[in-house]
């Protein structure tokens, strides 16, 4: 399921138009990639945890010259799923 498909989807259960819902779910995303930059945790209870960790510096090996490089230390963006979640993905 792609973006447009989930706007449709919410758009329809919704009985709003799909212009209105794009422009929530953008908001949505804009809120959440804002506040992330900003280091800020986002919960969303019953669905999981946004948040921006720092991953160390690491040397590694470019693997066509053989090469050892450094990756420098940088904030990357994770997801953990809240418990009611995992369950519904469990029950399938």
């Amino acid at each position: 399921m792609n973006k447009n498909e989930i706007i449709k989807e919410i758009a329809y259960k919704q009985g709003i138009s799909s212009e209105v819902t794009k422009g929530i779910i953008d908001q949505f995303i804009e809120l959440i990639g804002d506040k992330m930059a900003q280091r800020e945790k986002i919960q969303i209870a019953g669905f999981g945890t946004f948040e921006a960790r720092f991953v160390s510096e690491r040397s590694s090996r470019n693997p066509h010259t053989g090469e050892n490089i450094i990756i420098p230390g940088h904030f990357s963006p994770k997801f953990k799923a809240g418990k009611a979640l995992k369950e519904k993905i469990d029950q399938g």
